[in-house]
């Protein structure tokens, strides 16, 4: 009997695990000129795709974010075209999901729609402004002002979009040596050698697109070979190899295909088998193709209608799921990923928040065998 109890025991605890496992943090940005709060937490599961509203945080035009690989600070821009433009750095406890603004410092870009941290620095991406702007990461997960900031340039031929500089993201690689920003309005992909814990320097550029091709936004396949480039206007994916930072382009491929000029997001499934974008104003989307992994390069295999304004998605770390945040349809839709064909299927699982335009996941762990995207403290002050 004592056996039989102890078996059944084990096995409750696997499954209260694996439970526990499926639970995620989901945290979503928002545009603040309607209903929306700013900041909203919410419990994922992962395994059924149902949710619930944990916390919100008021902070102004959270348009993009991003979590600590600790799980214990949210950085989120406040978008807005002025001078009080600035990022956020905001306490997170991963099991409650309860938020708290520790401070917040100026871009001195206007329009911030980009974060990302290694740990020891932050980069925002400052659209209007035109500029990358460089944050130190204090011990407590606050940060310091700025100290320092790069142009962008123009020479695009798509106008007005490109009639005026524009940085629209700013990636560390996943060797955590170097940085690449879009140069948006000149159609180029620059690149950033990490000097120091919390200083870059100039190293040339990645890659050069079409002109009029407008890239947006960055993403390296899992097992950090390749890298790939949204392009917002063209509509174009680019494929690069990476090359030990000398890298080639491979292949150029549509994913609006009617003209829209709104390509937005991009993003791996986890096992590397799929890529996925987003465009918007017409036909409204999201592209799906699959990857040779042996050569980088994609075939597009499907295409799924969604909401209005598809402006930023992601997938569950299980692969299970893909989040899409419908900026003009007011909803999170929930989508079922078809694990033989990466196509996608709508759960009616929707999520009902005022302009979401950004949803990310903790923890965010890719499977074994596969680089996990996050990127090391080199050495704390």
């Amino acid at each position: 009997m004592k056996k039989v109890t102890l078996t059944a025991a084990m096995m409750l605890a696997g499954l209260a695990t694996t439970a526990a496992q499926d639970d995620l943090k989901l945290i979503v940005g928002t545009y603040t000129n309607g209903t929306s709060k700013g900041i909203y937490t919410l419990n994922f599961n992962q395994a059924t795709g149902e949710s619930s509203p944990l916390d919100t945080l008021e902070v102004t035009n959270p348009s993009y974010l991003n979590v600590s690989s600790d799980g214990k600070t949210i950085y989120a821009v406040s978008e807005t075209n002025d001078d009080k433009a600035a990022v956020n750095a905001i306490s997170f406890d991963s099991q409650t999901g309860r938020m708290k603004l520790q401070n917040s410092v100026l871009t001195h870009g206007a329009d911030p729609c980009y974060v990302e941290t290694n740990g020891n620095m932050l980069l925002t991406a400052n659209y209007s402004g035109g500029s990358m702007s460089l944050f130190p990461v204090n011990l407590d997960g606050s940060l310091g002002e700025m100290t320092a900031q790069f142009k962008g340039s123009k020479g695009g031929t798509f106008a007005p979009n490109q009639d005026a500089p524009h940085v629209h993201c700013a990636t560390f690689t996943p060797d955590g040596s170097y940085v690449l920003a879009s140069d948006f309005s000149n159609d180029r992909i620059l690149m950033y050698e990490i000097t120091g814990t919390e200083q870059i320097k100039e190293a040339g550029v990645a890659g050069t697109l079409a002109k009029g091709s407008g890239p947006r936004h960055i993403v390296f396949s899992p097992e950090s070979r390749y890298f790939y480039v949204m392009s917002e206007l063209s509509g174009d994916v680019t494929a690069y190899i990476w090359n030990f930072a000398k890298p080639r382009k491979i292949q150029v491929i549509k994913s609006d295909s009617v003209g829209g000029h709104g390509g937005a997001d991009i993003h791996f499934s986890p096992d590397g088998r799929f890529l996925y974008t987003s465009n918007r104003l017409k036909a409204d989307g999201i592209s799906i193709y699959r990857v040779n992994k042996q050569t980088g390069r994609l075939t597009k295999v499907g295409y799924q209608l969604t909401g209005v304004h598809p402006r930023n998605f992601n997938i569950t770390p299980n692969g299970k799921f893909l989040l899409c945040a419908c900026r003009d349809s007011n909803k999170i839709q929930v989508f079922a990923i078809n694990a033989s064909n990466g196509l996608l299927e709508d759960t009616g699982k929707d999520i009902e928040i005022d302009k979401p335009v950004c949803v990310k996941f903790y923890p965010y762990v890719m499977q074994p065998g596969f680089g996990d995207g996050q990127f090391r403290i080199i050495e704390k002050k």
